[in-house]
């Protein structure tokens, strides 16, 4: 369906290019370019005229068939951990934690799991408390991306065990792929893809394996990546990059 609605047209709104632009989805230039080209829907409704105002506590909108977060009462955050870092937004203990890297915030902010404290890299940071339950439950199967750093030489079928799993303490666990990206002498640097969020994971798998982690950073969770971001940065999570994420766990 294609078109203006009545039902769907707010004259007391906010022009749709604002409220998309706000969102952080692009310049208002570029979201009226959305709109016209039909790729913005408002409950289901493609809307092509720029004219068009809408109420953002009322409406959903998508981009691509992606959510758009219109709440900006919403915080989304991807931080770098650096190794040494708890993952708690306030270590009693006083040890470098995540919310002095962030600073304060009006509102409370929950870290989406865990990394230990010797792991660097991606984590995330939000407000929204069914987006955290989502990313953090099992039942959605979020892929997690690691690079490890562990000891060599690596056996050509260690990819194939840790595909098909391995035995913890805790149960069987299992990769979903795994890459040699380089390898020296003594040392190998892996890249594995896994949907597992039990403690330790990674480091446990290959100490089963006889492959001890040297060094471990995480790259990546669901659609998110970790990119250039410096460690101990954090930066805000916005426009399409935020709706791949929401639209991965079914929001």
């Amino acid at each position: 369906m294609t078109g203006r609605p009545a039902d769907l047209h707010d004259p007391d709104g906010v022009r749709l290019q604002k409220v998309l632009a706000q969102a952080g989805v692009g310049s208002r230039r570029a979201c009226e370019e959305l709109i016209t080209a039909g790729r913005v829907q408002v409950d289901g409704v493609t809307v092509r005229e720029l004219g068009i105002r809408i109420d953002p506590q009322r409406r959903s909108v998508h981009v691509d068939g992606m959510p758009v977060q219109l709440d900006e009462s919403m915080v989304y955050l991807a931080l770098n951990k650096p190794a040494g870092v708890v993952s708690t937004m306030n270590d009693p203990d006083g040890r470098p934690d995540l919310g002095g890297i962030v600073g304060p915030h009006e509102e409370r902010l929950f870290h989406v799991g865990r990394l230990d404290t010797a792991t660097e890299g991606l984590i995330l940071l939000t407000n929204d408390g069914e987006l955290a339950h989502r990313l953090a439950h099992p039942s959605y199967e979020v892929p997690k991306t690691y690079l490890a750093e562990v000891t060599g030489p690596l056996p050509r079928d260690l990819g194939r065990r840790l595909r098909e799993g391995v035995e913890l303490d805790d149960g069987p666990a299992s990769v979903d792929s795994f890459k040699v990206v380089d390898a020296r002498p003594g040392a190998a640097l892996v890249e594995v893809v896994l949907h597992e969020g039990r403690n330790h994971i990674v480091r446990r798998m290959f100490d089963v394996v006889g492959h001890p982690v040297i060094r471990l950073v995480r790259t990546q969770v669901g659609p998110i990546k970790l990119g250039d971001l410096r460690p101990g940065r954090a930066r805000v999570i916005q426009g399409a990059e935020l709706g791949s994420l929401l639209a991965a766990v079914g929001l």
